[in-house]
């Protein structure tokens, strides 16, 4: 693994911000991003990285994965009892062990960048717990079930995953509101398209997470998905209390 420490502090913002400001999307491009996002609540932004960081990125998570994930098998009343079977490593061992994704986390030239995508500022995820997580699907069954986040953006890269036919393809159900106490995720799936995304190693999709009804299909055998996922809020966020069951929950010790 690479060693981060040998790296001088700014070197990975440095490195982002450098190719951020080379424009990664034509202004065409930006607007098809920016049509997609507020259409069906998910963009692919995967230029928004460069190769070597997404290499160094991949590497820690992999690392992080093998010495701190832990095993979790649940179902939760708030999304209409959709299960969630995967293992994941929790933020406070990536920031005590990690190094490349906390300091990716909070470049000010990653959140102009999305800023740009959903027309407005995004800020760091106020409950330090959401942040950012580390989650694998390696078993048949394996599934992220559907669920809304609480807080506006995902900011998800992909790191393994199957091909499509094999499952762990995302769906999206966009323009949907979360009620805790009457999930009614039927209603949502009568009523609103859903709409599935293949997506390779490498690749990162922008999420809106709080309005879109979302899930990792279950995988078909036997195989692998690892992701990051960052979490992002609106000002909106910051406006009124949120709570947070399914997460307290799923990133218990």
């Amino acid at each position: 693994m690479l060693e981060i420490t040998e790296l001088a502090p700014d070197s990975i913002e440095g490195m982002l911000a450098r190719h951020l400001q080379e424009s990664p999307y034509s202004h065409d491009e930006l607007k098809a991003l920016r049509r997609s996002f507020a259409r069906t609540g998910f963009a692919k932004v995967s230029n928004l990285s460069l190769d070597p960081l997404k290499k160094m990125l991949a590497e820690e998570a992999m690392e992080l994965l093998e010495r701190h994930a832990q095993r979790r098998d649940m179902r939760f009343a708030e999304t209409g009892n959709t299960s969630r079977k995967l293992s994941n490593v929790r933020r406070n061992d990536i920031l005590a062990h990690g190094g490349v994704i906390p300091r990716l986390y909070g470049s000010p030239a990653l959140l102009s960048a999305l800023g740009h995508i959903v027309g407005g500022p995004v800020l760091p995820c106020p409950y330090d717990d959401e942040q950012y997580v580390i989650t694998q699907l390696h078993q048949p069954g394996d599934t992220h079930g559907w669920h809304w986040d609480d807080y506006s953006y995902a900011l998800v890269w992909i790191i393994e995953c199957p091909p499509v036919e094999l499952g762990g393809f995302v769906q999206c159900v966009p323009h949907t509101r979360w009620n805790k106490r009457e999930p009614r995720l039927f209603e949502a799936f009568i009523h609103r398209p859903i709409y599935s995304f293949a997506l390779e190693p490498g690749d990162l999709y922008l999420l809106r997470a709080d309005t879109t009804l979302h899930r990792v299909y279950p995988l078909l055998g036997a195989h692998r998905r690892v992701i990051l996922n960052m979490a992002y809020a609106s000002p909106r966020n910051l406006e009124k209390p949120v709570s947070h069951e399914t997460m307290d929950a799923l990133w218990a010790s």
